[in-house]
């Protein structure tokens, strides 16, 4: 499936899965995909398009879902998320209403879109709201297994999807339950890491250089982060670093050292994203998003080297 885009394999298996069960409904903010023009073909009763409106795509969607429909709401990420959060949180977060939130483009996705369409806050803004999970894609098949899952959840869950094209990580059938996945095995250093950046991750843990320094591979792609599966992962590691496409507050770093504190586990932790304390300026330049990331110093190069300083280091002691 290394050919077919998250979106792609998400949306082919939710079809297939809508065409057995009526209740299944995506409500669209004016969002075009081959794989949508399906629905719109075949199941026009369980498509809605709402137009250019997403605060009232997730207000349709709330009320279908109290009626017993199992809905998605679906535009592009920034847009679904952050222009929609008091909708979220009284709708999904304060009332329980069970519907999922398909997000498009997450990260620097949209890379030639500027910062308006760069979403790199919405898992810290998100996971302050109770009552939803993230799901952080990291393959198309993983996009396709949460079609299933999401048709399952009794509690909203928000589907964050990438744009671009990736290899393949997982098997067909894969236990996706544990909500993480130890890609990579190393006794003394690891990187935990969330959606894209997995990729980038398993690539430099397996690059030339890089074999002596025993470094294992996390793909965290639920959050809140099953704290028990995590410990137990991470159990006699000495080093961690966290990798994400997202600003350092409140995102996949902060998640994990706040586990850590409150299991009383002295383990040095870095932090590798978006760092807004240290000169931040959004970038307006185009070229790919290699160059967007090499602005806010998350390129290969740069994490390289981060990596490599990092974990070659001597570790200082830590008391309790």
């Amino acid at each position: 499936m290394s050919d077919v885009t998250q979106r792609d394999a998400f949306f082919d298996r939710l079809y297939e899965l809508a065409r057995e069960d009526v209740n299944i409904v995506i409500v669209a903010a004016d969002m075009s995909a081959p794989a949508l023009d399906k629905f719109r073909r075949d199941l026009p009763a369980q498509f809605v398009n709402v137009g250019i409106a997403e605060q009232n795509a997730i207000v349709i969607a709330s009320g279908l879902a109290l009626t017993g429909k199992k809905v998605f709401a679906y535009a592009i990420a920034p847009f679904i998320t952050l222009r929609c959060l008091e909708q979220i949180r009284v709708a999904n977060a304060i009332m329980h209403i069970p519907i999922t939130i398909v997000g498009m483009g997450t990260g620097l996705s949209y890379d030639s879109d500027g910062p308006t369409h760069h979403l790199i806050e919405d898992v810290a803004v998100l996971r302050a709201f109770a009552n939803i999970e993230i799901h952080s894609i990291t393959d198309a098949v993983m996009a396709a297994a949460y079609a299933d899952i999401s048709c399952t959840k009794k509690k909203a869950n928000y589907i964050r999807l990438d744009k671009d094209f990736y290899p393949v990580i997982y098997d067909g059938g894969f236990d996706f339950s544990h909500g993480l996945a130890r890609l990579r095995e190393g006794k003394d250093n690891i990187i935990i890491a969330t959606g894209p950046m997995v990729h980038v991750a398993n690539a430099i843990a397996g690059s030339p250089g890089f074999e002596g320094l025993d470094i294992g591979v996390v793909d965290v792609f639920e959050i809140p982060i099953n704290e028990s599966t995590l410990l137990e992962t991470i159990d006699g590691v000495k080093k961690i670093i966290t990798l994400e496409e997202h600003f350092l507050p409140g995102g996949l770093g902060s998640a994990i050292c706040e586990i850590l504190n409150d299991n009383e586990m002295p383990v040095p932790v870095k932090r590798l994203g978006l760092d807004i304390n240290a000169g931040y300026q959004h970038c307006y330049k185009y070229g790919g998003r290699e160059l967007i990331r090499r602005c806010h110093g998350i390129d290969r190069r740069s994490l390289e080297q981060a990596i490599s300083e990092y974990f070659c280091a001597q570790p200082q002691s830590v008391t309790i």
